[in-house]
């Protein structure tokens, strides 16, 4: 049976979805300075979908062009992609900031995270993956990729006023959450009462949670605190704890011990271990104690998401030395490939995000599998390959002359 291609299963119809100056923007940004093998941005596009998307190494993505075009080398795409990090990164900033849709007054849930990625062969982090997602729709809001010596830090994120951010215990910053709550923003975070430094309204004396827990007569309390710098500068903030249900505690103190290198870990860390301690900028006639609970609950949505980011896209499979250009094309390719994959799939099945009426049916990963295959054979564009391009293909494949021989 003879199929036929609809227009939205070519490579020109993948990319509509792109912003509709992105062959502007590859000029502006250097990456397109000239026509020759690779005669348009669109072109220079279907390579970085070739090696981002399709992962095929340089070689394999000169094979494809030639069976498709005309001969060129993988030297040739190697060339074209080094130049391509600046564009693609303007590309997948116009996308994310066109998704912002909220109305003036309301607020929007995020969710922040950061992840570790590493060459092939690196003792430990090669680079920094700190990404933020919208937790209604789990659509990509920001990626920043930085080096292994840049640590987590809200000031990577381009946040908007009316913001929630939603974020672990690594981001117990003060200076960063007074930074961000003068624009604006609100937060919630899991509150690690060692590092942060909490005040009475008032500033009149500091607050030590394990005195305050000791003093609790219910299993939800909420404190109305100062969170200072050592500039003695504040924000007013809510610290929500609620205690574990009975049976929860013993296990909650079981690994609190072992985690303790003498396994007799104090009693105030102890007493910690039984209360989820929840910090807040919203004040409490907005959201209450269940509801902020409930909300930072939700927070695992993100590393849900960077999971699958590695183990369906392989976005940790870096492929190049860690000095080398082509891993930041690498990175940004992979979530602009992300992007792409998550618009086609709710386009096609409509699966969206989180419905909080409505119980979900599914989740979207399942239908990422399906459309990512189909996107990577209209990338590879096999339908159109040219018979007798065949042997120019086998020639830019083949391995190069070299001194040591291939094993027999």
């Amino acid at each position: 049976m003879l199929l036929s291609l609809s227009d939205e299963q070519t490579i020109e119809g993948l990319l509509e979805n792109l912003p509709q100056d992105y062959q502007q923007t590859a000029i502006k940004s250097k990456a397109f300075l000239r026509a020759r093998k690779i005669k348009s941005p669109m072109e220079l596009m279907h390579l970085v979908m070739m090696y981002c998307g399709v992962d095929q190494v340089l070689r394999e993505v000169a094979g494809n062009v030639t069976l498709l075009n005309e001969k060129i080398t993988d030297t040739a795409i190697q060339k074209r992609l080094r130049a391509c990090g600046p564009w693609l990164k303007m590309i997948l900033e116009q996308m994310w900031f066109s998704d912002v849709a909220k109305l003036p007054g309301a607020l929007r849930f995020v969710l922040v995270d950061g992840s570790s990625l590493s060459v092939d062969g690196a003792n430990g982090t090669s680079y920094r993956l700190h990404i933020t997602i919208d937790l209604v729709g789990l659509n990509i809001v920001h990626v920043e990729v930085t080096d292994k010596y840049i640590g987590e830090s809200l000031a990577h994120y381009p946040f908007i006023e009316g913001d929630v951010v939603i974020v672990d215990r690594g981001y117990n910053q003060p200076q960063e959450i007074i930074n961000i709550t003068e624009k604006g923003v609100l937060i919630v975070l899991r509150l690690n009462p060692y590092s942060m430094r909490l005040f009475s309204v008032g500033g009149e004396h500091k607050i030590k949670m394990y005195d305050e827990l000791k003093k609790a007569k219910t299993d939800n309390i909420c404190i109305p605190v100062w969170v200072s710098n050592e500039d003695h500068d504040y924000v007013e903030a809510w610290v929500h704890a609620r205690r574990l249900p009975l049976e929860k505690r013993a296990e909650a103190r079981y690994k609190c011990k072992q985690r303790s290198k003498t396994g007799h870990p104090k009693q105030e860390t102890l007493t910690y271990a039984e209360w989820q301690m929840v910090l807040t900028t919203v004040p409490p006639d907005i959201l209450e104690t269940e509801t902020i609970g409930a909300l930072y609950a939700l927070r695992w949505q993100i590393e849900v998401f960077i999971k699958r980011l590695k183990s369906l896209l392989d976005i940790d499979k870096l492929r190049c030395p860690e000095s080398s250009t082509l891993n930041e094309v690498w990175l940004y390719g992979k979530l602009l490939f992300t992007t792409l994959l998550i618009k086609r799939t709710d386009k096609a099945f409509s699966v969206g995000g989180i419905d909080p009426e409505k119980p979900r049916k599914a989740t979207p990963w399942r239908f990422w599998k399906t459309i990512r295959n189909e996107m990577k054979t209209i990338i590879t564009g096999a339908l159109f390959w040219k018979k007798e391009n065949f042997p120019m293909a086998k020639e830019v494949m083949e391995e190069r002359p070299r001194k040591r021989q291939l094993q027999g």
